[in-house]
């Protein structure tokens, strides 16, 4: 019994010196801590805070930076916002707490320049793996065998931080909320085929584009998808204003030149070119002919 005293009073002790050892280490550190933290202690300037509360903090990387904590830091630093600029931000409340002025940048929108639905382009075959753009796209060219198509898998929704875009259960393509997206690119960025584009939103929120990337030429591209671009060139010739190119049997709409005049929407012979937020055309009332309603009388 008493070797069983002495060994629990041994026990006993060792617990308590190492106890107390451990919390004696921990009181130096914290001096040490303490100490170190005086004098490697950085000031940081207060406005930093108060330019991030302008920001949306989704770290999208639409400004080019790593976050919206390092734009705010390059913002302060740089006492100016040339070169600085993020599209869902308030520019205009950020060069009023800095004293600068904010110049004035159209609003940009994503736009998706495909229109490859399951009505319009058919799958052909079925895919049934990994749901990621990204994988699908180094496998093959996707169910509707359009090398050039959206793919449908919602790598875009993914990485968009604005709950803006979401996947059509029937046309299996993106939709697009432009009330609520800024333009930060991030979905253009995550889309392995370049369906997604950011232009102008246009005055009144209106847009000309062409809705197809397909560089394939007319007869395969349109054996695809039934409304594909097929560069036929109709589109340039009618344009007044030198908008459209044709380049790798592609046209494209320059928007900084488009005029939305529309001429080109009615001489595509696919329908590749859409015009968005138009009010629709009135359709000419055609008067009964005279003798008619007299032979009625």
């Amino acid at each position: 019994m008493r070797a069983i005293k002495n060994l629990t009073k041994v026990a006993t002790n060792t617990i308590l010196y190492a106890a107390l050892t451990i919390g004696l280490i921990g009181l130096i550190s914290a001096v040490i801590l303490y100490f170190v933290s005086k004098v490697f202690k950085v000031e940081e300037d207060p406005r930093i805070d108060e330019v991030q509360a302008y920001l949306p903090n989704a770290n999208c990387g639409g400004c080019g930076f790593a976050g919206c904590r390092a734009m705010a830091e390059a913002i302060v630093k740089s006492n100016t916002l040339e070169g600085h600029y993020c599209p869902g931000g308030n520019m205009k409340a950020i060069a009023k707490l800095m004293g600068l002025e904010a110049a004035a940048r159209e609003p940009q929108v994503s736009v998706l320049r495909c229109n490859g639905t399951c009505e319009n382009a058919p799958a052909k075959v079925f895919y049934d793996s990994a749901l990621t753009c990204a994988f699908a796209n180094s496998l093959y060219a996707g169910e509707s065998a359009c090398p050039y198509g959206c793919l449908g898998c919602g790598d875009c929704v993914k990485a968009c931080q604005f709950n803006c875009i979401h996947i059509d259960p029937v046309t299996k393509l993106p939709v697009i909320d432009e009330d609520r997206c800024v333009g930060c690119k991030a979905c253009a960025k995550a889309c392995p085929r370049n369906v997604l584009e950011i232009r102008d939103k246009g005055k009144n929120n209106r847009r000309v584009y062409v809705s197809c990337v397909n560089k394939e030429k007319g007869a395969v591209a349109k054996k695809n998808c039934s409304v594909a671009c097929i560069g036929c060139g109709k589109c340039a010739k009618v344009c007044p204003f030198e908008a459209i190119t044709i380049q790798d049997n592609l046209a494209y709409i320059d928007y900084t030149k488009c005029k939305a005049c529309r001429k080109c929407v009615s001489e595509c012979p696919t329908g590749a070119i859409h015009a968005v937020n138009f009010p629709e055309k009135k359709e000419p009332v055609v008067a009964e002919p005279a003798a008619a309603n007299i032979a009625e009388a």
